[in-house]
């Protein structure tokens, strides 16, 4: 009976150590990190091109700030209608916890995008979907913490009513209706998401201003409302430029809104190259951290590394890796201005693609070059069945150079920045190279960030970030 008394009294002890220990590891707030079809081939190759930059002797022993995070899981990415997932149902996953069909914008998963004679539910960039009878909006998680008192806050290099950021404040039956998403952005204007309360989200910094501006005015908008005009009404500080954005006062500002370009923001390596007027990533992710700091209840952030994806589908391996940097050199950012004991910093990607890595290069060999061999002495490059040279990464498809009539690679300079890898299967137009179905990796921090792990569904983390809440 005394034995049995002790061990009751230390399970007890034990439980109450634990529920302490959980609730000093209850999150205020989430910064929610996603490589846009950042799978791990992308992932690995960016830290060997990242120790190339950085000279170091084996690059191959780079390490990126996403990988020093302490939590890792497998993140499975399928959608409710496809094996590969695109990015409407991928981020939805994440931030709804609720598996929907391709092109859908954080809806059930009964919704369809497309009308049954296949008609897309979009037309100009407005929605055309039904508005019974077709699903129904599923909460996201910025809506819950919102309604809760929480800052929230979108940051992308896409347009900002791009599919990633959009699943967080939108419902559309249809990813590409841009502009009905933009609309339900707008604090008290028609077609407004009520879900986002009186105010709205307090930052939103991407590119994408076409779809807040009417055609009339240079926009893509078919009606004539000015959505940049109606979002400064509503209280937002408006910015349209870098220079614009350095010069905000963060601890004065409370609602900022800045669209830097039309359509997508540039490529990181074109930011670069051209000294143009845009912000970089880590810059927004500063200038959204430092206002949403302010709440004193806690905030969500989303920060999207988007155009990762874009140079994928391009068959464009060095604009891919340039741009993982840049968005791993955000999230570095975040992890300097953040502390760790109260905010939760989650890595991730929506879904994989089909670059490869191809041969067997050795040590030190350039990631974006042809491939040399191991073997002591082997200084000639690796040659294919047709006696030509291959470089390391390659895509399984896509609009690039096709490998059965090809150029010999090592007769070209393959990391010029427009060098297209080569593909396995010819798709026809630049762009057309698919997303992949592989499992992405999630890499995970801070408080509540331990039940991040194993392998696990993307709609699993939905409900873990709430844990962490304490939502």
């Amino acid at each position: 009976m005394k034995h049995t008394t002790i061990v009751a009294g230390i399970l007890a002890g034990a439980a109450l150590i634990f529920a302490a220990q959980a609730s000093a590891a209850d999150a205020k707030n989430v910064i929610f990190f996603l490589g846009d079809g950042m799978g791990p081939v992308t992932v690995t190759a960016a830290r060997i091109y990242g120790g190339e930059k950085a000279g170091l002797a084996v690059p191959e022993a780079n390490k990126l700030a996403m990988e020093q995070l302490r939590h890792t899981a497998r993140v499975r990415t399928y959608s409710q209608d496809a094996q590969t997932t695109d990015s409407a149902p991928g981020m939805s996953g994440y931030i709804t916890g609720s598996k929907s069909k391709n092109e859908v914008i954080s809806m059930s998963a009964d919704t369809n995008p497309n009308a049954p004679d296949g008609t897309p539910y979009q037309s100009g960039g407005d929605s055309t979907c039904p508005e019974t009878g077709n699903g129904t909006a599923v909460d996201t998680l910025l809506e819950i913490m919102k309604a809760q008192g929480y800052g929230t806050g979108v940051v992308s290099t896409t347009r900002i009513t791009h599919a990633t950021p959009a699943t967080t404040y939108a419902h559309v039956c249809n990813r590409n209706a841009e502009n009905t998403i933009a609309k339900q952005m707008v604090p008290g204007g028609e077609g407004y998401n009520a879900k986002l309360g009186d105010d709205g989200l307090d930052v939103v910094l991407g590119g994408g201003r076409r779809h807040f501006v009417p055609s009339t005015s240079g926009g893509s908008r078919n009606d004539s409302r000015n959505l940049l005009t109606e979002m400064q009404n509503a209280g937002y500080t408006y910015v349209a430029n870098a220079t614009a954005l350095s010069a905000i006062n963060t601890s004065t500002t409370s609602k900022l809104l800045g669209l830097f370009t039309n359509s997508d923001m540039s490529y990181e390596l074109d930011r670069v190259k051209n000294s143009l007027n845009e912000p970089s990533l880590a810059q927004m992710t500063e200038a959204a951290i430092r206002v949403l700091s302010r709440n004193d209840k806690g905030y969500f952030l989303l920060v999207e590394g988007g155009r990762i994806d874009h140079a994928l589908h391009g068959t464009n391996a060095k604009r891919a890796l340039e741009d993982t940097l840049a968005f791993d050199s955000a999230i570095k950012k975040a992890l300097e201005l953040v502390d760790l004991e109260d905010t939760l910093i989650v890595v991730t990607a929506d879904h994989d693609h089909v670059m490869a890595f191809n041969g067997y290069p050795k040590i030190g060999n350039p990631i974006l070059g042809v491939v040399h061999g191991y073997a002591p002495g082997d200084d000639a490059p690796a040659s294919a069945n047709d006696g030509k040279a291959y470089t390391t990464l390659v895509f399984g498809n896509g609009g690039g150079p096709r490998l059965a009539s090809r150029d010999d690679p090592s007769m070209i300079d393959t990391q010029a920045d427009d060098y297209l890898q080569e593909v396995g299967v010819k798709l026809g137009s630049p762009g057309s190279e698919t997303h992949g179905s592989g499992d992405v990796m999630l890499f995970a921090d801070g408080a509540g960030s331990q039940s991040l792990k194993g392998t696990i569904n993307n709609i699993d983390v939905f409900g873990k970030l709430k844990t962490a809440l304490g939502l």
